[in-house]
């Protein structure tokens, strides 16, 4: 039997996808068996393919985009990146206990203005979130 095109493996696994989602496990394993002999995909990249969403279309349970979800507000960044250049670039490891004692002195002198739940958030935040958060500014900015 000759080799089958992508496109041709991706009607072929839409037709029988909603047969195999239906199926008691049995009948899943004959469908699977069929599929991966008259593709020649491997076992698990079969069960992936027949398991995922058709193109263009998301499963109702995945729910929005991908990845974590995340914990800091958008504000944190910059409000980051500002604290870390006033300090003179000093590391992350350096600058997370003084990180409160900063933040007082920047905004005693109207240089960093922050809503409470941010400065929660900055005070909290890791060494290696620290780190993660400011790599892009660390690349463009030598000291």
């Amino acid at each position: 039997m000759g080799e089958m095109s992508r496109g041709c493996i991706l009607v072929y696994a839409a037709a029988i996808r909603d047969r195999y989602e239906r199926g008691n496990r049995k009948e899943r394993t004959r469908i699977l068996d069929e599929f991966v002999m008259a593709t020649g995909y491997h076992r698990r990249s079969a069960i992936r393919l027949l398991k995922s969403a058709p193109c263009g279309q998301r499963k109702a349970t995945s729910g929005g985009r991908r990845g974590p979800n995340h914990r800091y507000q958008r504000e944190v960044v910059p409000a980051l990146r500002s604290a870390w250049e006033s300090a003179d670039w000093v590391c992350s490891r350096r600058l997370k206990p003084f990180m409160p004692k900063l933040w007082e002195a920047l905004h005693r002198h109207g240089e960093l203005v922050l809503a409470p739940a941010v400065k929660r958030q900055l005070c909290a935040m890791s060494n290696a979130t620290m780190d993660r958060l400011i790599r892009c500014a660390r690349r463009s900015t030598k000291p």
